[in-house]
C-alpha cells in the first residue's frame, strides 16, 4: 500500500487539497502500479511560523 506524506504550509484552499491528493494518487498508481484503492496520502499543514526558510519563519516572510 503505497503511502505519500505532504506537508505544506497553512492557507490552502479544500479544492487545492482535493487536486493534491487526486494527483498524488495518480502518479503513484502510475509509478508503481498501485490500484488507486491502495493508495494512502496524508497532508499535514503547518502553521506558518513553524515553517522555516533560510533560517526565517514563513510568516516573517510574508509567504
Amino acid at each position: 500500500m503505497p503511502f505519500a506524506q505532504i506537508f505544506l504550509i497553512e492557507g490552502r484552499t479544500e479544492e487545492q487539497k482535493k487536486a493534491v491528493i487526486e494527483k498524488v494518487t495518480q502518479a503513484l498508481v502510475e509509478a508503481v502500479d498501485a490500484p488507486a484503492a491502495n493508495v494512502r496520502v496524508l497532508i499535514t499543514e503547518v502553521p506558518k511560523e513553524n515553517w522555516g526558510i533560510a533560517g526565517v519563519s514563513a510568516k516573517a516572510l510574508g509567504r
